[in-house]
């Protein structure tokens, strides 16, 4: 078994080497855009560092009448919420180096959740920051559909699951979007 702590730092220095050259964005795939509809509430989130950068995502969606929204955290422990947010609305600062919106803004419940990643493997498993916000997340929003941003180079051969681990149904990089077709 591959231990999670050791894939996710390797994978953090992978990825933080190939940002600082990277020079394409993660544009909406059409497969993407054509399952949204107006109305939909869309989560995504501020890049930090080295992630694969959503902002194309959300404004797609934004463009095909989504409504957005942003995590908000209050510590390790705690569950994320999905704040509303619109496209140049100010953020906060939060834990983690986070930018979120403030902490009034309404709680609303995503159907598009996408979630940065640190890995993920052919079967659309998932290596996050090690908190498990996302797969609480998850396990909160089952309707919703999980969608994973990341670079193409983030992919390896195998990510380790735990019986709380939820897969993804999509990831979506610079090169394309894979998804599970039942998804």
């Amino acid at each position: 078994m591959i231990d999670k702590l050791a894939l996710r730092a390797q994978l953090r220095a992978e990825r933080d080497a190939f940002a600082i050259e990277a020079s394409e964005a993660i544009l909406a795939p059409e497969a993407f855009v054509e399952r949204l509809r107006p109305e939909m509430i869309v989560a995504t989130y501020v890049a930090i560092g080295s992630e694969a950068d959503p902002t194309q995502l959300a404004a797609a969606a934004a463009e095909k009448g989504c409504a957005l929204a942003l995590p908000f955290v209050v510590d390790r422990a705690a569950p994320i919420r999905f704040l509303a947010w619109q496209m140049g609305e100010p953020l906060v600062k939060g834990p983690f180096s986070l930018r979120q919106p403030h902490e009034n803004s309404p709680e609303v419940a995503p159907d598009v959740i996408l979630t940065p990643l640190v890995g993920f493997d052919a079967r659309l498993n998932r290596l996050g920051q090690g908190a498990a916000h996302y797969d609480r997340a998850f396990a909160r929003y089952p309707d919703a559909w999980r969608v994973g941003v990341a670079w193409a180079m983030q992919q390896v051969p195998a990510i380790p699951s735990e019986i709380w681990d939820v897969p993804l149904q999509a990831v979506i990089t610079e090169e394309g979007m894979t998804w599970h077709a039942e998804a």
